[in-house]
């Protein structure tokens, strides 16, 4: 089963890990999820910050 991956420096999703793993967020199972990276990311950094709040 294939991994997907986000690329923070192309804005692109990546089957099975293509690039530096430095620039890579995951992996997922899908492609949707992958794509959904960033935002995920936000959240949950939000939701820290204001556990430290």
């Amino acid at each position: 089963m294939p991994q997907f991956w986000y690329n923070v420096k192309t804005h692109e999703v990546e089957e099975d890990a293509q690039s530096d793993w430095r620039a890579l967020i995951g992996p997922y199972d899908s492609r949707e999820e992958a794509q959904q990276a960033l935002e995920k990311v936000k959240s949950r950094n939000a939701s820290w910050e204001a556990d430290d709040d």
